[in-house]
């Protein structure tokens, strides 16, 4: 029988590094709510016994300290499969509550922070100094230590159960989903399969379009309350909610909905956020048609892709309003962070002073600067491919944070590059659903078992089973493989069976 114990693991190494300490340490009978996220449903783990091995190395030269953390489940509950697990925002790892999730369903479960600390803010190791980015942290955040903890985690697995994974996979949502693609990208052959939700690849253009609306009411000095911008989101939903044949909230075709904010203004909406009536002012349907639009330069050439109709105004065009009614934006945390302190490279600098014109100037600077680092826009999968690996990933359509066509783009030029890329990437549009989970649309919550059956069975998915989280009733839909959108046909609107993909 294994043991839980840190001489257990005294073999390892890793080439280019050098291991500090191993720390093992014996969980029994916890207990985790999980919520619903990161690719799965809600559970309640109960009764769960693993072994907790945390690996600690350095890269000789570099100055820093890298923590690998590995989940065993029992021998006896195991399922032979190894499972690298995602982190969100600028955090490199997963939670324990995900880390138990992915141990209560067999898997041996890998995690990195990267270098730095979940509550370690970027803040603390973004610049050496103002004006010198620390650019080895960034590049362990990037990509190394996504690596490296596949090759330690699979380590450990054979030095605990005595032999290999059957097979290994990839889950994460947002930075998960750009870990996900980077895997896919720059190291083919760790994973046999990779989920990757909502991805933040195109990191130099996706935190940028996150700030896209701040520009524009810099630019117009107007900042319309956020119950104005939310009348304008349930107006554009009343607008074209119904195009895929069923008004249930839901906007199923956003690209198909050319609904004209222009046209409500001055009309009278209820605001859930406060509970009373408001008006939509010129400034809002200024703000929500170019927050559409997208990132555009001086000169109306196209920078990037903007949300789509139906999403929250509440993340990348929050605004902040005083007793007196004087509104300021108040620019996402991601990108106020990426301005000052990976493009000004100043903790000081002023992120309102960024117009449409400094707005374009930046834009072009994150990607130049930073796509070769962390940019993830590789879409030469060759490698992955000749190594069998497969990929589905999904979007939700009313993502408030990244542009569901930014996913829709890569997808787009895979399949371009490649005719028979559906034999291993796929992809999936999920109406009504925010970032990686939320909003009233169809959640994917079974996709890692999608994967797995494609992977160990051949079965490859032609949709996604998917149901709603809010409401009252519970619905079911089968999301369809993109370029198919859904569509209503008749029948009883919480059920799967009326809708089709077409």
């Amino acid at each position: 029988m294994a043991l839980c114990t840190a001489s257990q693991f005294q073999s390892l190494t890793l080439f280019g590094a050098s291991i500090l300490s191993i720390n093992t340490t014996s969980h029994s009978n916890l207990s985790f709510k999980v919520p619903t996220g990161d690719n799965h449903y809600a559970k309640n783990v109960t009764g769960l016994d693993v072994c907790e091995v945390i690996i600690s190395y350095t890269h000789p030269g570099y100055n820093d300290e890298v923590n690998t953390i590995v989940w065993l489940p029992t021998a006896e509950d195991w399922s032979g499969r190894f499972l690298g697990a995602g982190g969100g925002g600028w955090v490199t790892g997963a939670s324990n509550s995900t880390l138990a999730w992915a141990a209560s369903e067999g898997f041996a479960v890998v995690t990195t922070d990267g270098g730095h600390a979940a509550n370690s803010p970027v803040q603390d190791w973004a610049l050496l100094s103002p004006g010198n980015v620390n650019w080895i942290p960034l590049q362990n955040f990037a990509s190394t230590t996504l690596d490296e903890a596949a090759t330690l985690g699979k380590a450990v697995v054979k030095a605990y159960y005595g032999t290999k994974p059957s097979y290994s996979y990839w889950n994460g949502c947002s930075t998960g989903g750009r870990q996900g693609h980077m895997m896919a990208q720059r190291y083919p052959e760790q994973y046999d399969g990779i989920l990757a939700a909502a991805s933040a690849m195109n990191w130099g253009q996706m935190l940028m379009q996150e700030g896209w609306p701040q520009a524009v009411m810099n630019d117009l000095k107007l900042y319309p309350t956020n119950c104005e911008l939310e009348a304008v989101r349930l107006a554009a939903i009343e607008a074209c909610d119904g195009l895929d044949g069923v008004e249930d909230g839901i906007i199923t075709l956003p690209g198909q909905c050319d609904f004209d904010p222009s046209t409500k203004v001055g009309q009278s909406y209820y605001c859930s956020l406060n509970g009373v009536n408001t008006t939509i002012t010129e400034a809002a349907a200024t703000v929500a048609k170019w927050t559409w639009k997208g990132a555009t330069s001086p000169r109306n050439e196209s920078l990037w892709y903007g949300l789509d109709v139906g999403a929250s105004f509440l993340a990348d065009a929050a605004t902040t309003c005083s007793a007196n009614g004087t509104c300021i934006g108040s620019p996402l945390g991601f990108y106020d962070i990426w301005i000052r302190y990976f493009l000004m490279m100043d903790p000081s600098f002023d992120v309102s002073t960024v117009n449409v014109s400094v707005f374009s100037k930046l834009f072009h600077q994150s990607v130049n600067r930073y796509d070769s680092i962390i940019g993830t826009s590789d879409i030469d999968l060759t490698y992955f491919k000749e190594a069998g690996g497969k990929i589905i990933t999904w979007h939700g359509l009313a993502d408030s944070l990244i542009a569901p066509n930014n996913t829709v783009s890569y997808a787009q030029r895979v399949y371009e590059r490649d005719p028979e890329a559906g034999d291993y990437y796929r992809f999936f549009e999920a109406p009504g659903v925010d970032h990686c989970s939320g909003g009233p649309g169809w959640f994917p919550g079974k996709g890692l078992q999608s994967l797995i059956d494609w992977v160990e069975n051949g079965i490859a998915p032609t949709s996604l089973e998917a149901q709603t989280q809010n409401g009252a009733v519970q619905r079911s839909a089968n999301l369809c493989l993109w370029p198919k959108s859904l569509h209503f046909v008749s029948g009883d609107v919480n059920e799967a069976s009326s809708f089709k993909c077409r």
